[in-house]
């Protein structure tokens, strides 16, 4: 016997019929012997609903107030979701944050997860019952309610998957799978079998909306077996495993794009080092994330910064260095137009050919390059957002004709 967690997005439970197809698939899944814990978020468009309704109100609505009505989303679907498993003769019960403990820090809209009581969720599923709990939300110190930003039901899946111990996490959305790059812009993209915590963590950070970040990480942190699968076909999925748990290697997993990004370029600041550390103070102060940061000196001894931040944050962004920059007499630009292209594998590290291959490619394209950032596993390019499309169709068309990226595993998964 397997304890299960199963995670069903917006789109899976946006009405009746899908929520009783959610419904018979869980029930299918514990019919073979198995326990199961199910993960459902808000139906599809219920959360942006509430959130207007909000600004319909106050066009800055108190953070904890949208917190406690968001959550709301959530009751609605495990509350339908427990219906209709009983409708099938099975026994079900619903479970919202504050009945389970799902314990997190009090910042509102971005909550990060404490701790979770797991007591209650075990005795009920060692029962042969069916647990269904509400992904996104959690409750802090103070008893408040909280949300976990977008993506959340992912993370509170993986966490729950965690405390209990279950066998796998399957993470069920409107795609069949991982692939090796976005199916919608090249037809050649195939599904991977398997890909590492540490590629997927990759693909997350660059805005592949298949997992969430924070959900990833747990899953690495826990050793959470993971699966994504769609809730619409029977067809295998895309495990996430440890790297070593992958006999099959290639240097390239996949090509990966985010054209909501920002560059902000400062220029004309002193040469201080305080400056620098002044400006990404503030900016973490406002929960800004930076990335593509470049620092350099000009032949005039001033100091030149330049870094991206999410396309939805740069008014933020820009408001908080403002002063600053007016304060030390520099200049500031701002460019919305810009895209980030990554190649992930886990065989780049293996590859010194790899970074100039990238660059050669982009360059028969056309395509400048404005600046460029690494990790073991990761090359990122920042481009013109008009030629993004073109990047990831060129990219992924060199690698596969060289067999430097995955084959097709669609029927060799675990």
């Amino acid at each position: 016997m397997a304890l299960i967690v199963q995670k069903y997005g917006g789109t899976s439970v946006k009405d009746a019929d899908r929520i009783k197809a959610v419904a018979r698939r869980v029930v299918k899944t514990h019919e073979q012997g198995n326990e199961v814990v199910a993960v459902v978020s808000a139906m599809a468009g219920e959360t942006d609903r509430l959130i207007k309704l909000a600004q319909q109100v106050s066009p800055s609505p108190n953070q904890r107030e949208l917190d406690a009505m968001l959550t709301t989303g959530e009751q609605v679907s495990v509350a339908l979701l427990a219906i209709a498993i009983e409708a099938l003769g099975h026994q079900a019960k619903s479970f919202l944050a504050h009945q389970v403990q799902i314990v997190t820090d009090s910042a509102f809209s971005r909550a990060r997860i404490l701790k979770i009581n797991k007591e209650k969720i075990f005795d009920y599923v060692r029962e042969r019952k069916i647990a269904v709990v509400a992904g996104f939300q959690g409750i802090d110190e103070e008893g408040n309610l909280t949300t976990l930003g977008r993506g959340g039901s992912d993370t509170t899946a993986v966490a729950l998957a965690a405390a209990l111990n279950a066998s796998v996490c399957e993470i069920y959305t409107d795609v069949d799978g991982v692939y090796t790059t976005d199916p919608r812009i090249c037809s050649r993209a195939r599904k991977l079998g398997k890909i590492s915590y540490d590629e997927m963590l990759e693909l997350a950070s660059m805005g592949a909306k298949v997992l969430h970040i924070r959900s990833v990480a747990f899953a690495k942190k826990y050793h959470v077996p993971l699966c994504v699968r769609s809730s619409f076909t029977d067809e295998a999925g895309t495990w996430v495993v440890d790297v070593e748990d992958i006999m099959e290697k290639t240097p390239v997993t996949g090509v990966v794009h985010n054209p909501k990004e920002a560059l902000l370029a400062l220029s004309d600041m002193p040469q201080e080092q305080s400056i620098t550390t002044e400006i990404f103070k503030a900016l973490a102060t406002s929960r800004i994330l930076v990335d593509m940061i470049v620092q350099s000196p000009t032949p005039k001894t001033s100091l030149e910064i330049s870094f991206t931040v999410p396309l939805g944050d740069f008014e933020q962004a820009k408001n908080v260095i403002s002063p600053i920059v007016k304060k030390y007499g520099g200049k500031m630009s701002i460019d919305t137009e810009v895209s980030k292209v990554a190649v992930i594998g886990t065989g780049l590290r293996d590859d010194p050919q790899m970074a100039a291959r990238i660059f050669e490619t982009l360059s028969d394209e056309g395509i400048p390059i404005l600046a460029v950032s690494t990790s073991e596993i990761k090359i990122v390019c920042l481009i013109p957002a008009k030629y993004s499309e073109l990047a990831v169709r060129a990219l992924h068309e060199d690698f596969e004709r060289d067999k430097l990226l995955p084959e097709d595993v669609r029927n060799n998964n675990k």
